[in-house]
């Protein structure tokens, strides 16, 4: 199997072409200069992914800008620290402010000439839009949870991409889903069937950060450490 056998790409974007830990762990500074006791920025990472993952499970159909201010207001009462409302509202709207990985314009615009790109990420459209000018591409498809009323890694997400992607000529057998969050993308390709390319971000890292333990892991097709590496290894193929 090699990449290039694959006519789409459908990516995570969230901690696989947008640095999420690093947008997360600046938005959280008002929050966490406040906190007691030092905190790691692992600890912080974890808190977030245990309070998110289970607001998605209780409020799928809740914009994810809107659902990061309740995971803001979690911590802060996990960490016990007084916050008002319009705090927690600011952080839901910083993700319009997390950068992109320094490789991920250039291996897309890379990538574009050579496969159609797709996005499948748990954030709503108004913040994957902002996000989007960072990456300088123009995807052939967008689906977001705010389309599909749930959030990765349920199924339903997936099984909505692949119908949606089957109107304009893509078959599953066609696709790479393209992700670093076993949790989220892995796991549930593995459970569609679909091939799938690890992008490591956090390969010098311990643990899994934002993103929740997967148990055990998932199978995957490839695995490189960054996107980079991915458009550079398309190159070698289909020189």
């Amino acid at each position: 199997m090699r990449v290039s056998d694959f006519k789409a790409l459908t990516f995570d974007c969230y901690g696989t072409l947008i640095d999420w830990e690093s947008g997360m762990v600046q938005g959280l500074t008002p929050l966490t200069s406040r906190v007691e006791a030092p905190l790691s920025r692992n600890a912080i990472l974890e808190a977030h992914a245990r309070h998110e993952s289970s607001q998605q499970s209780q409020t799928p159909g809740k914009p994810y800008r809107e659902l990061l201010a309740i995971v803001y207001r979690r911590l802060a009462e996990e960490w016990r620290v007084p916050v008002s409302w319009q705090e927690c509202v600011a952080y839901g709207q910083s993700v319009k402010n997390w950068p992109a990985f320094p490789d991920s314009a250039k291996a897309l615009g890379y990538l574009k000439k050579h496969f159609k790109l797709v996005i499948l990420s748990n954030v709503d459209n108004e913040s994957f839009a902002a996000s989007n000018e960072k990456l300088g591409v123009t995807f052939d498809a967008v689906y977001t949870a705010e389309d599909v009323g749930s959030y990765k890694p349920s199924t339903r997400n997936f099984d909505y991409m692949l119908e949606k992607l089957a109107t304009i000529g893509v078959t599953k057998e066609q696709i790479l889903h393209t992700a670093e969050s076993m949790f989220h993308d892995h796991a549930p390709a593995n459970r569609c069937g679909l091939a799938s390319c690890w992008i490591y971000r956090r390969f010098d890292q311990d643990g899994f950060g934002a993103t929740m333990d997967p148990g055990e892991m998932p199978n995957y097709n490839f695995r490189f450490n960054s996107m980079a590496e991915l458009a550079a290894a398309h190159e070698v193929e289909t020189a």
